[in-house]
């Protein structure tokens, strides 16, 4: 084992830098004492980026956000995505209105093939070539009890599933059809297909992403052996050990590495107006993503 020098310097940790606290082993963490309404040193704000890395979804708890100063924190972290359904101006804020009384999502979701009640479990933005990487929700109005949501890590996912099926996944692609929605607010877009196993660009994990509210088809397949195996997929999501679930509060931020998880909303508060706010942050394109 090399020595080190007590010249040398040894770059500080995450844990060194800011208070964490893990909510599971390889997923979730609070992160205390940050006041993220302030611009970030840039120190803290690698420390931040490194923790999302890691443990995929990270929480911030007791903070007074503006749609200014939220869309400060996510920039700290890459250039911001506008999604195609925001209302707001996105030259204030690119903010995404996550309701529950989006009826016409509710209704669309409802008539997808496959979508059943508690297993609407999807990452952000799978339907672009290139999705977003980030992704920070902040807690808008609130139902007194419920409306947690829950995270999966998905390369623990990845690594719980049998030989065999690992092999039988291994090169297959699945397609995200986000069209229903998009065009209900004049968006257009084609198509698009992600391996079911991808290789997360930063952290060379192998991670398995389905988005199961976007009609997905695993190509190749005929319709029954690919819907089986999506089954097989959404039952590793379902797994406790791979999840973790956050109860919101007023001042509660999430920010999450949306390459590296998918996530699921409880809906279990009856007709409360729930809502929150979410920004984007987009990935950088690669010629391997084209």
């Amino acid at each position: 084992m090399p020595i080190t020098s007590h010249l040398e310097k040894v770059a500080p940790q995450p844990f060194d830098i800011i208070d964490i606290r893990l909510l599971q082993p390889t997923i979730g963490a609070e992160i205390h004492g940050v006041d993220i309404s302030q611009p970030l040193e840039p120190a803290v704000r690698d420390a931040i980026r490194a923790v999302v890395l890691e443990y995929k979804v990270v929480f911030f708890r007791d903070q007074h956000l503006t749609p200014e100063t939220h869309a400060a924190f996510a920039r700290a972290f890459g250039p911001l995505y506008t999604h195609p359904s925001t209302t707001q101006d996105a030259k204030v804020a690119p903010i995404h209105k996550i309701s529950a009384l989006d009826n016409g999502r509710e209704r669309e979701l409802k008539q997808r093939r496959g979508v059943r009640p508690g297993e609407a479990y999807h990452t952000d933005t799978s339907w672009r070539l290139v999705p977003t990487w980030g992704a920070v929700l902040r807690a808008i109005d609130l139902p007194p009890n419920g409306g947690d949501t829950i995270w999966v890590d998905a390369h623990l996912a990845y690594e719980g599933l049998p030989d065999h099926l690992k092999q039988k996944l291994e090169g297959l692609h699945v397609t995200h059809d986000f069209r229903p929605a998009l065009n209900r607010v004049g968006h257009d877009y084609p198509i698009v297909a992600h391996p079911v196993v991808r290789i997360h660009r930063e952290t060379g994990k192998r991670v398995l992403w389905v988005n199961h509210t976007q009609d997905p088809q695993i190509l190749g397949l005929d319709l029954a052996e690919s819907d089986a195996l999506l089954d097989e997929i959404l039952l590793q999501y379902k797994r406790p050990e791979f999840q973790v679930r956050f109860n919101w509060k007023p001042g509660s931020v999430a920010f999450w590495d949306n390459r590296g998880a998918v996530h699921f909303a409880v809906r279990n508060y009856g007709d409360y107006p729930r809502l929150l706010d979410r920004i984007l942050i987009a990935d950088e394109p690669l010629y391997a993503d084209l």
